[in-house]
């Protein structure tokens, strides 16, 4: 059976890094290797100024992929037709050829919470979400990926397996997945459960992307702060993905005490090795 990317054209890009503010001079120049680059798109709806003239720069030399943090696809609110118009004519500006966004919630009563809140793992909230992706997709015609985010406490009303919740929305709203390697390590210390067994219980035919990051180790909580290198426990669990799924699109996220260019782009280095290792298996 073809999986999701191929049945969609999608073939894995490499390895790629975050378009941040602090590097919006120096990473269009850079002649270190990457092989594409990824936008939060609420940065760069608004044309014009520093961010454009950085984000111009970079679909010249790179392929370019937004990943959202605004769509609030499993919020109680209508979805915003605004915004998804504002998405869809950067994602055609781009070229990219898709997009991504959390499986979770960020807005309430109109306000933007700031923050991905998690749902309740429950079939209701799968019937309430299809849809939603299903016009989400149908507004902005490229394929979609949707992310499995890092929690902290488990919603109320949950009747499902956090892994079957996954399969289940992805399956049936026919859409891709962003496997946020980090956050399966995150949430299966945080919550108990075995992070190799959580991920063959994943639909990873769906798997397009990946997302590596760093995170933050207190006494009793690690929180997903994106604020450091890649951990060894995380580079194998990405590992094991790979030797499941092939080689993938695959990013490092760093938001938080984000360092020098060089620094992620040796972070982006490593995954290009392991990438490579695994394609010539």
């Amino acid at each position: 059976m073809a999986t999701y990317a191929q049945r969609h054209g999608l073939g894995p890009l490499g390895a790629g890094i975050g378009l941040r503010r602090s590097f919006y001079e120096e990473l269009p120049r850079t002649r270190r290797s990457l092989d594409w680059v990824e936008i939060i798109p609420e940065n760069f709806l608004s044309l014009g100024g520093r961010p454009q003239r950085a984000l111009d720069a970079c679909v010249e030399r790179w392929s370019v992929l937004p990943h959202g943090v605004g769509l609030d696809i499993g919020g109680p609110d209508a979805l915003d037709v605004d915004y998804v118009t504002a998405l869809a004519a950067l994602v055609k500006r781009v070229d990219a050829p898709f997009f991504s966004d959390h499986l979770c919630y960020s807005r309430l009563g109109g306000v933007y919470l700031h923050d991905l809140f998690p749902l309740p793992f429950s079939e209701a909230t799968v019937e309430h979400v299809v849809p939603r992706v299903r016009e989400v997709m149908a507004r902005v015609e490229k394929p979609f990926l949707l992310e499995n985010p890092s929690y902290y406490a488990n919603m109320p009303g949950g009747t499902l397996p956090e892994a079957d919740f996954l399969r289940h929305v992805v399956e049936q709203a026919d859409c891709g997945m962003l496997l946020d390697v980090n956050n399966v390590y995150v949430n299966a210390r945080n919550h108990g459960y075995d992070a190799r067994a959580f991920v063959d219980a994943l639909p990873l035919e769906r798997v397009v992307q990946i997302h590596l990051a760093g995170h933050t180790t207190y006494p009793d909580v690690i929180i997903d702060t994106h604020g450091d290198r890649v951990c060894d426990d995380v580079w194998s669990l990405y590992r094991y993905v790979l030797e499941r799924t092939g080689p993938v699109s695959t990013l490092i996220e760093w938001d938080q005490d984000i360092p020098s260019l060089d620094a992620v782009l040796d972070e982006a280095d490593r995954a290009r090795g392991v990438l490579t290792e695994v394609a010539a298996r």
